[in-house]
């Protein structure tokens, strides 16, 4: 099973249209959001095309292959316009025999860990910096941000497919790899 990996979308239609366009480009099965999918936060400058219903129109026809956590700048209210699950906390993925804690990050991230084996995987978002990097005896991964990237990182995403990780541009270009 392929997975596309995304975090942090803030609503920016022109984004969303671009992850959309490689979601169908890589052949992925499944689309794993890692929150924040409808607004920029008060924290943040208006992301580029800033449309949440057509973020919404977007993701719609997805709305069968998206697995979505929480993020912080998501809320009841988003649930309501988009028709696949947003609110959980967190997911639980399984690759090559390791075990993956997808989440937002704001709650938990390197500075909170959540409880998790040696050996586990930590994912998140919110930063909008990817990611990857080992941490004590876990491994921290962040696909960075869709539309408001940060610390001059690309508008990114990643790959999860048999154990590799592939981080992305929004254009498809690789920039770094990781095998579990």
């Amino acid at each position: 099973m392929k997975w596309l990996i995304a975090s942090d979308l803030h609503g920016s239609a022109s984004c969303v249209r671009l992850l959309t366009e490689a979601y169908a480009r890589e052949g992925a099965d499944r689309l794993l959001l890692l929150g924040d999918i409808l607004y920029h936060g008060p924290r943040n400058d208006l992301p580029l095309d800033y449309d949440p219903r057509q973020v919404v129109d977007l993701l719609s026809p997805l709305k069968d292959q998206i697995f979505c956590v929480r993020g912080n700048c998501d809320a009841e209210v988003d649930q309501m316009v988009l028709p696949f699950p947003i609110l959980a906390d967190y997911c639980l993925l399984e690759s090559q025999g390791r075990l993956i804690y997808g989440t937002h990050g704001h709650v938990y991230n390197l500075q909170n860990l959540p409880p998790l084996a040696p050996g586990s995987v930590l994912l998140h978002g919110h930063t909008h910096i990817p990611a990857n990097q080992k941490q004590d005896a876990l491994l921290y991964l962040n696909p960075g941000s869709v539309s408001i990237p940060k610390e001059n990182s690309p508008r990114s995403y990643m790959t999860l497919e048999e154990g590799l990780f592939q981080w992305k541009e929004l254009e498809g270009r690789v920039y770094d790899s990781l095998r579990l």
